[in-house]
């Protein structure tokens, strides 16, 4: 009889279906770190991507910033500007209140009316004189009142004096100066 020896044939599959089996592994295990290391380069790319933003939009802010600081200082450089101009439109106005009141004041006054003092303070005026008669002091105190300048005319003393070798009228007269 003929025996066959099928040991090293039986022998050489296994060693063939290791060599299969210890392949695939190989290439299986290179084809997971492969797509590791691509997942990995990916993910350190979109890292590096956020961290420029990050950077970019922090340089962005402190820019912002430093214009707004600036936007800031404008506008209070503005309000004190804006302050000032008022001061100075005030100035004006009250540098002109003076001449016109003393204007219409003078033109309000009469022939044969003195006048001795003026006092002005918060808006209010008092004026003292001498006139001939009650009938200029009568008519001085109408003229102030619609020359526009003055308010509230008032007569708070009005009496015989004697000025020199004459006897004449002194008053005391208190109004309120328009508002401009």
């Amino acid at each position: 009889m003929i025996r066959i020896n099928l040991l090293p044939l039986r022998a050489s599959r296994k060693k063939e279906t290791v060599r299969q089996q210890v392949s695939i592994l190989i290439l299986s295990a290179g084809g997971v770190l492969l797509v590791g290391a691509f997942l990995y380069f990916l993910l350190l790319g979109k890292i590096s991507t956020a961290t420029e933003q990050i950077a970019n939009s922090e340089n962005e802010i402190k820019e912002l910033k430093a214009k707004i600081g600036a936007i800031d200082n404008i506008k209070k450089l503005q309000s004190d500007v804006k302050k000032k101009l008022d001061v100075l439109s005030q100035l004006r106005r009250e540098k002109s209140g003076p001449a016109s009141r003393f204007a219409a004041l003078s033109d309000a006054v009469p022939q044969k009316l003195w006048l001795t003092k003026y006092a002005e303070g918060g808006g209010s005026v008092s004026v003292s004189g001498f006139a001939l008669s009650e009938d200029l002091i009568a008519l001085f105190m109408r003229n102030l009142q619609t020359s526009g300048a003055f308010t509230n005319v008032e007569l708070q003393v009005s009496e015989q004096s004697k000025v020199g070798d004459e006897m004449a009228k002194r008053f005391d007269i208190i109004f309120q100066l328009k508002k401009p």
